[in-house]
Order: structure tokens, then C-alpha cells, then sequence
């Protein structure tokens, strides 16, 4: 077992350790005001007439933030089913914000019929592609399409405008469909055009996608990767459980257009058979599998009972990605 698991923790190794340059450490809060382990609830309308309710977990004031991550849950979930992952990000020192997207939990559509936890149940492709979508003329806060997401994001930005929200390199974390609709939501972000004022698109620093399911009732992942953002630019991290094929077939779709810069936890740099071009800080597409035969949300929430194992959770995993994505922007390109 230990043979097995060794690239794996040699990858968690550098993603979790904090021989980082000082200027890429967030800035610890002071040890009398710890993370706040509060959140609280807001509510946006898309343009569709959707009411979204979301939730936000604050840091500190006097607490430089690692990130600001938009945090979504799988089909059938919540915010309440991604909260143990919310908080964790928390005390990591990120401000999270995760929505129940339309369908779920406290985001009923009134054009569905059914009760909330059954809603989920009759979502189609179109309602996935809603909240994902962002697009509808040239200026983006005047867009005529803006889903789910797209208005999470509008409320982070007024939010930081307002000076209640500190500035951050913006993730996205999703885990099953969410996975899915992150992926569709940056490749969004991604293709809005500058303007006189400057640019207004290419905002997504980071994406973690947990258990991505690669096709939905006819929502596919797939049409995600047509964008530079996916293909190239944009730091991503995949965790898959034990034996999950679709994360894979995700991966495998994406280190085709990052030839130099993968890395694969099965495959390090050191092995005699298909090696990783790239050690795990150095790549800026990486697939880390997690022993447990886990999906979507119950994997992202994963906490592992043995502390020696804990590296391996996303818990753990992501903050160290998100220095490693804040690194790298912060480094001149050769």
C-alpha cells in the first residue's frame, strides 16, 4: 500500500509544504483573532429570474487572504454539503463563498415543481448551462446573460468594491457537476473582451475540480476545453477517488494541450514508465488521486481519520495548490 501511495505523497509533499517563497505565504491572522468559523447568507437573482442564495465564510479584517474561492457543490447537494471543505478553506485563510445552486437546497426554481430536495431530480442541460452562463453584449456588468455563478461573482466584486470583501486572486472549486459547471464559468470568464477601461474577463487564478462528472443529462465538461483558459493558462487541479474513471478522462483530455507541464500522481517524474514531464511544482495541470473510493462531495469533504493521512484531503490539498497558483502569477515568465 505504502508503495502505491509514495508518488502520491510525494506530490502532497509539495503541495503542502511551505518552503515557498515568503511573498507567495498569505499573511497568518494574529493567534488571539483566529479564523472566523461563521458564514452568512445573501441572496442574488439571476437574469432568468433564478433567486440564488448563497453563503459567505469571512476571514479576519486584518487578514491578508490566500484567496477568494467560489466553492460548488454536486448535483443533488449544497452549501451544506460542501461546508466541512467551506470552513477548512477558512481557517486556511480564504474567504469562501458557496451558493446552492438553482435547484438545490435554499434555490428552488419556481418553474419546477416538486419539493426543494426533490428538484434536483428533474434539472435538464439547459439548467446547468444557465449556471454557468455569462455572456450577452460587450460590457460585462450590463451583460444580458448571467447565471448562477456569474452573479456570485458580480455580489464578490461589489462586495470588494464597497470595501467589505479584501482584493484576491479568485479560485473555483467544484466538485461532480459542479466540477462541471466551474469549468464551463471560467471558460465563460475567460472569452469576455477588454475594454476603454481595461480587462473584464480572465479573472479565475486557480481551478480545482473534485470527481469531475464529464457528462450529465447532456451537460458535458467537454465544451469547457475549446478555451485557452482550460487548455493553457489557467492553473488546474484534479482530485479523483480510487477508480473514478470520468476524472481521469477529464485529465486526460487536458494534458494533451500541456505537454511540459503535467503532472500525475500515479506517473512521477522518477518512474521508468510514462513519467510526469514536471515535478508537482512545477505543473500547472495536476491529477492527485486520493485512496478512498469516494465522489463528488462526500470526496471533497473527505477528512481522513488517521492525521498522518490528512495530507491527502482536499482539505489540505487545495490551499497548497492555491500558493502554488499564487507563485507562479507572481513569478516574471522567461
Amino acid at each position: 500500500m505504502l508503495t502505491r501511495l509514495r508518488p502520491l505523497l510525494i506530490a502532497v509533499a509539495t503541495l503542502a509544504s511551505g518552503a515557498l517563497p515568503a511573498a507567495a505565504q498569505p499573511a497568518a491572522a494574529p493567534s488571539a483573532k483566529p479564523a472566523k468559523e461563521t458564514s452568512e447568507r445573501f441572496q442574488v437573482e439571476t437574469a432568468d429570474g433564478a433567486t440564488i442564495a448563497a453563503w459567505a465564510y469571512p476571514i479576519p479584517e486584518e487578514a491578508s487572504p490566500l484567496a477568494i474561492v467560489i466553492l460548488l457543490h454536486d448535483l443533488g447537494g449544497s452549501h451544506r454539503s460542501v461546508e466541512p471543505l467551506a470552513k477548512a478553506l477558512q481557517a486556511a485563510g480564504c474567504v469562501v463563498v458557496a451558493p446552492d445552486l438553482r435547484g438545490h437546497g435554499d434555490s428552488p426554481l419556481a418553474s419546477l415543481p416538486g419539493a426543494q430536495a426533490d428538484q434536483a431530480k428533474l434539472l435538464k442541460k439547459n439548467d446547468f448551462e444557465m449556471m454557468a452562463a455569462s455572456r450577452g453584449g460587450r460590457v460585462r456588468d450590463q451583460s444580458g446573460v448571467r447565471g448562477d455563478v456569474e452573479c456570485i461573482r458580480n455580489w464578490i466584486r461589489k462586495e470588494i468594491a464597497a470595501g467589505r470583501m479584501p482584493e484576491a486572486p479568485l479560485a473555483v472549486v467544484g466538485s461532480g457537476i459542479g466540477a462541471a459547471v466551474a469549468a464551463h464559468w471560467t471558460a465563460a470568464d475567460s472569452l469576455w473582451p477588454d475594454i476603454a477601461s481595461g480587462p473584464q474577463g480572465r479573472e479565475v487564478a486557480a481551478l480545482v475540480l473534485i470527481a469531475p462528472s464529464f457528462a450529465t443529462r447532456g451537460f458535458s465538461i467537454t465544451p469547457a476545453f475549446a478555451t485557452d483558459a482550460l487548455k493553457r493558462s489557467v492553473p488546474t487541479l484534479i482530485i479523483a477517488g480510487a477508480g473514478d474513471r470520468d476524472a481521469i478522462k477529464v485529465f486526460d483530455q487536458l494534458k494533451k494541450h500541456r505537454p511540459k507541464a503535467w503532472f500525475d500522481s500515479r506517473h512521477p517524474v522518477s518512474a521508468e514508465k510514462t513519467p510526469s514531464p514536471v515535478a508537482a511544482g512545477e505543473a500547472s495541470l495536476l491529477l492527485l488521486c486520493h485512496p478512498a473510493e469516494r465522489t463528488g462531495d462526500a470526496l471533497a469533504t473527505l477528512r481522513s481519520a488517521d492525521q498522518r493521512g490528512r495530507g491527502l484531503d482536499p482539505a489540505t490539498l487545495i490551499p497548497g495548490f492555491l500558493k502554488m497558483a499564487a507563485t507562479a502569477a507572481a513569478s516574471p515568465t522567461p
